[in-house]
């Protein structure tokens, strides 16, 4: 798992092809990302399914609660499959894009 913050966001990325002790890790280090917007980058995990991105929705739901964006990030997958809770997008440049319209909505009241 690396981890790199830029701003207000930072970035999770998958290094080995283990989904569920990815997952652990990030949800045993909660804590210490929950102040910022977060992208959870599944690209170099060719073997991630839509099973596998749906157990990433508790954190998404505890995330967006607290007025933060949670941005997943997979490709080869069927986005139409992913449930309208998540985000699902296929590139790092899309994740960004939608933080910051995110923000924009946050900081006018949306």
């Amino acid at each position: 798992m690396k981890v790199d913050q830029k701003g207000h966001t930072i970035t999770i990325k998958e290094t080995q092809a283990d989904f569920t002790a990815f997952l652990m890790k990030v949800t045993h280090q909660y804590k210490s990302y929950e102040e910022h917007n977060l992208i959870i980058d599944l690209l170099p995990n060719k073997e991630v399914t839509i099973e596998d991105i749906k157990l990433l929705k508790p954190l998404s739901k505890q995330h967006k609660k607290a007025k933060k964006s949670f941005i997943i990030v997979a490709d080869g997958i069927d986005f139409n499959a992913v449930s309208t809770k998540l985000t699902v997008v296929p590139t790092l440049l899309e994740a960004n894009d939608i933080i910051g319209m995110e923000e924009i909505e946050r900081d006018l009241g949306f």
